[in-house]
């Protein structure tokens, strides 16, 4: 008896078809590379944004019912911090500034691991604060001026220490990228809040028309 063979032929793909698949893998490729590749910013990036950008509305908040002055340009004695963050002193400024700002817990960014949260204003230190304030901000006249920011910033290389730190605009400032991958956050005098690389830190710096910028550092 002779085999039967199947009329029917196996099936296979045309050199057209194999040349649509490829095209379709190459498109698919060029399109979401680029996504899987790029960078995003992380949940405790974006709440550390979310935090000084409270942080900026309570200082406003603040001189609005202070006679348009932040606490860092009215006195102690009247209420303000303008003598304690000349030394350096940035608790002070976040103290008397505790009904705006609501929780103390905004003051912590989330990824600034050597610090830790505080649940009430009266054990508050530079433990559990992540942001400098610019001693030099006495109102918000000049809207592109920094009002605060993330504290890591280095000067040649070497972490600025607590206290006051006093910034030429030409000084090797950069930020350590212990907290934002070589980038820090910092809050302005309209409330706005800008992700800067360090050579956007220098702009912003320039931008103050200050020869130096003070920050109180915790």
């Amino acid at each position: 008896m002779k085999p039967q063979l199947s009329p029917q032929r196996t099936a296979a793909m045309t050199l057209f078809e194999v040349g649509i698949v490829v095209a379709v893998v190459l498109i698919f490729l060029a399109v979401f590379l680029p996504m899987i590749g790029r960078p995003r910013r992380s949940y405790s990036g974006i709440a550390c944004v979310n935090n000084l950008k409270q942080v900026s509305l309570a200082f406003k908040i603040w001189a609005g019912d202070n006679g348009d002055i932040l606490p860092m340009g009215i006195s102690v004695t009247n209420g303000g911090s303008l003598e304690l963050v000349a030394t350096g002193n940035v608790v002070s400024t976040f103290q008397v500034m505790s009904n705006e700002l609501g929780t103390p817990k905004v003051l912590l960014c989330p990824q600034d691991l050597a610090r830790f949260g505080v649940n009430n204003f009266g054990g508050l230190s530079t433990s559990n604060i992540s942001y400098f304030v610019s001693a030099d901000m006495t109102n918000d006249m000049n809207p592109q001026m920094i009002l605060v920011g993330d504290s890591d910033l280095m000067r040649g290389g070497k972490t600025l220490k607590l206290g006051l730190a006093a910034l030429w605009t030409n000084d090797p400032v950069a930020w350590s990228g212990k907290r934002h991958s070589k980038a820090g956050n910092i809050g302005l005098a309209d409330g706005s809040v800008a992700d800067t690389s360090t050579p956007r830190l220098h702009i912003f710096l320039q931008q103050t028309s200050l020869a130096t910028n003070r920050f109180a550092i915790p």
